[in-house]
């Protein structure tokens, strides 16, 4: 991990992970049998709605990180529910490589010669996807600090 951590500092990690997003909302529209988009199946709307909160969460952190700020409740609640977003990253991958491996039951029908290298590309896109989020929930905690709230109640303001 540390080796990733030299490879993509923070703020590359963070273009990285939003070129990636962007690529993979392209690609929920896709279908991989037909070759085909479509914009009219709500599964397909899924996964930019999630990409939302990633993106939510990529914003919050640049801004952590460049205003030197500690982290608040609101920070803690959105990497929450990052976590369960990260588990809608792995179920489409797992998707995805069922349905690429998958792809020698239909020999009878007609597959695009795009399915393998899209298909390929997609599972290589997840994966990064999954990389990315963990690696930026580590520069979270590297440059932002972990949840203690603890003396929050505490803090005098007026003084």
């Amino acid at each position: 991990m540390k080796y990733a951590l030299k490879i993509l500092p923070w703020k590359r990690a963070l273009v990285v992970s939003i070129a990636t997003l962007a690529l993979l909302i392209v690609f929920s529209f896709y279908g991989l049998y037909t070759n085909q988009f479509y914009f009219f199946k709500f599964q397909n709307y899924i996964f930019p709605l999630a990409a939302l909160v990633h993106f939510a969460f990529l914003y919050v952190l640049w801004f952590k990180i460049k205003e030197e700020e500690i982290a608040d409740p609101q920070m803690r609640n959105l990497e929450y529910v990052l976590y369960a977003i990260l588990l809608v990253y792995i179920y489409k991958l797992i998707d995805t490589v069922l349905i690429v491996v998958g792809a020698s039951k239909f020999v009878d029908h007609t597959i695009p010669e795009t399915f393998k290298p899209i298909g390929i590309l997609i599972m290589v896109l997840y994966t990064l996807l999954i990389v990315l989020t963990v690696l930026t929930i580590i520069y979270r905690k590297k440059y932002v600090g972990g949840y203690k709230f603890d003396d929050m109640n505490q803090v005098d303001n007026w003084d």
